[in-house]
């Protein structure tokens, strides 16, 4: 028996490791009905203590404002909980709200933006976009799994600390320094999570008034034709730009303007006018002439625009997009499903990829 069941792991092992190298490996496990990339995700990027690495491969953080090898951010645990959310994954989602009680808000009313490996918080500062993110996915979460009322509990009470400790002149800002108290003058446009704070809204933890101000910011704020501002400053009223942009930006951003009226069509038009012309999408364009900057393409940025051509209901153009994206997945037969170049993947460039790919699969056929 033990013979018997030992060689089915071995011809599966053989089938998997032979189809990674003829490049239908990963469409052997799609057929068992499990996403290639979230099983990647799964079986690489995860600390034993639960937490989401940054990086597939460790190494010695030598900067504190940047997260280093197995180190942890909030917004990994962000956007995993909106990929357990996309997937009904009620599992994923209960590990996702432990990690964050148990090592990213222990003993605080707030989440720290980074952990070490070992779950450990050595900064005291937190990050505006990824506390809506989280936030909006726990009153996602307790409307789709009934009998959670603990989640929207404590999205309630990070809501209020946010509310009461990282607001300047009546605007959330993009950090608030809990030891320092420092916070400074700057709203990025990509923290407005729209959907975020219209759930807040509903739950009545936000009221109409202070939603109306983020929502008139996205429908009234100005643009050059195609790209949007990068920041707002909340003291003069100004919004600043970027020379050159980073599409990552510009595509959260323009998910969020699409909780209000206003028309995205000149972005979308430029995306599918680059990908015709150039048979790409570069991750960095020149504000003055849209020209790209960087050669680099970016799974993320693919992932980003297919989410944000769902949401403009052009199917055709976001099949185009995930095509594309495919190709960037990495060949080590080691890491199937991943987006893995020289043997390391930032967990950010798999999991926007991976809710890409959720949102072909329960998006309309479109226009």
């Amino acid at each position: 028996m033990k013979w018997r069941s030992g060689r089915k792991v071995l011809w599966i092992g053989l089938v998997l490791w032979l189809g990674a190298a003829l490049g239908i490996g990963e469409s052997l496990i799609q057929a068992k009905g499990e996403n290639v990339t979230k099983r990647f995700i799964t079986m690489n990027m995860i600390n034993p203590n639960g937490t989401m690495a940054t990086y597939l491969q460790g190494a010695e953080s030598v900067n504190p404002e940047w997260a280093a090898g197995r180190e942890a951010l909030s917004e990994s645990l962000g956007f995993w909980m909106q990929a357990a959310l996309a997937s009904h994954d009620l599992v994923a989602f209960e590990k996702s709200y432990d990690a964050l009680t148990r090592y990213f808000t222990a003993d605080r009313q707030y989440i720290v933006w980074k952990l070490n490996p070992e779950g450990g918080a050595e900064v005291s500062t937190n990050a505006l976009g990824d506390d809506l993110r989280i936030i909006g996915a726990l009153v996602e979460g307790s409307r789709i799994w009934k009998g959670h009322s603990e989640w929207t509990a404590t999205a309630s009470d990070l809501a209020e600390t946010l509310l009461s400790r990282s607001q300047k002149n009546g605007y959330l800002v993009d950090f608030y320094d809990f030891s320092t108290e420092e916070l400074p003058d700057t709203l990025s446009l990509a923290y407005v999570d729209l959907s975020a704070l219209r759930r807040l809204l509903e739950e009545g933890i936000l009221d109409m008034k202070t939603y109306n101000r983020y929502h008139s910011l996205l429908q009234g704020m100005p643009d050059d034709g195609v790209f949007y501002p990068k920041a707002y400053h909340v003291v003069n009223g100004e919004y600043t730009y970027d020379e050159n942009v980073n599409l990552i930006d510009q595509l959260l951003v323009a998910m969020h303007v699409g909780e209000t009226q206003r028309s995205q069509e000149s972005l979308l038009q430029f995306l599918k006018q680059e990908l015709k012309q150039t048979g790409k999408i570069a991750g960095q364009y020149r504000r003055a002439d849209r020209k790209a900057v960087v050669k680099y393409e970016s799974s993320s940025v693919y992932g980003l625009a297919i989410m944000f051509a769902i949401q403009m209901e052009d199917r055709p153009f976001a099949v185009k997009l995930n095509k594309r994206l495919q190709t960037l997945k990495g060949k080590d037969i080691r890491y199937p499903g991943g987006y893995v170049f020289e043997k390391n993947t930032h967990v950010f460039d798999n999991l926007l990829p991976l809710l890409g790919e959720y949102a072909i699969d329960r998006g309309g056929h479109g226009k």
